[in-house]
């Protein structure tokens, strides 16, 4: 694993993991005719054996890793709920499709996940479920597709379901204008760019401000420069923003969770997807 800041805090978040009961494993999706012969496989976090609480699937973000993310809450949580954290492919351990393949979008993502994880894809398992970010596209497009008889209630954290052209010239101005598209900024490629991101994506200014450059450097290689090709086709591949995407109400209880200083999807926004 190496010394550092990095393998420290990745070593910390397994340690939680683990001591909430959770056990890593994998799961190799059915093979579709746009596979191209590639193995896609999921990797998550779970407790073994049956579940005897009710199911709850925390979805992480487009930056962090799920065991970053979820580090905190993964221990009350498992208290009262059988939690499961999958990697989404192409992030983490997890896979990507094969070149030949089509990135998935976010409702192939949910998809993949309702119907592939253990715990999730019984019939009469009603699946608590929470996403934050581009992954809360995922977990509105599992609710909307698998209906109220398989998603329970349903958490959407500062995601923007109502995201425009118009919503990324202004992020991209928020940003500082030197970048052309919000793959620029959210896939930094140099320590400056990664700086910036994570003044945008921290509330506390000062923690970015005291970070030295070489932590920034190695938080850029270990978070952006893996599958970074592949992620970014993620971005493009995503329905919300175009034609193809219409938001309608959920049938199922749904609580949004947005930051009153979000600069990523400012706090507006919020009230227009409840609305």
């Amino acid at each position: 694993m190496g010394f550092g800041v990095l393998p420290l805090m990745e070593y910390l978040a397994r340690r939680a993991f683990l001591a909430a009961g959770l056990r890593p494993s994998t799961v190799t999706l059915p093979s579709t005719s746009d596979d191209g012969g590639g193995a896609r496989i999921i990797h998550y976090w779970a407790p073994p054996g049956e579940p005897r609480l009710p199911p709850l699937l925390l979805i992480h973000g487009f930056g962090p890793m799920a065991t970053w993310q979820w580090r905190r809450q993964v221990g009350p949580l498992s208290r009262r709920f059988h939690v499961i954290v999958p990697d989404l492919l192409c992030f983490g351990e997890s896979t990507c499709p094969s070149s030949s393949s089509p990135p998935p979008s976010e409702s192939a993502q949910a998809a993949a996940l309702l119907d592939a994880l253990p715990g999730l894809a019984g019939p009469t398992a009603l699946v608590a479920v929470a996403g934050t970010s581009y992954v809360g596209f995922v977990a509105y497009a599992m609710a909307r597709a698998a209906g109220r008889r398989r998603i329970g209630p349903v958490v959407i954290a500062s995601s923007d379901l109502l995201k425009t052209a118009e919503d990324d010239v202004a992020f991209l101005e928020r940003a500082g204008g030197r970048w052309t598209s919000p793959a620029d900024v959210l896939m930094p490629l140099d320590a400056r760019t990664a700086r910036r991101l994570m003044e945008l994506t921290f509330y506390r200014k000062q923690v970015t401000a005291m970070l030295p450059d070489f932590v920034i450097r190695d938080a850029m290689q270990k978070l952006f420069s893996d599958k970074r090709e592949e992620k970014i086709e993620l971005l493009k591949a995503t329905t919300v923003g175009t034609d193809a995407f219409q938001l309608t109400p959920l049938p199922q209880d749904v609580l949004l969770i947005w930051g009153e200083h979000d600069q990523i999807f400012p706090l507006e926004k919020a009230f227009a997807v409840k609305r």
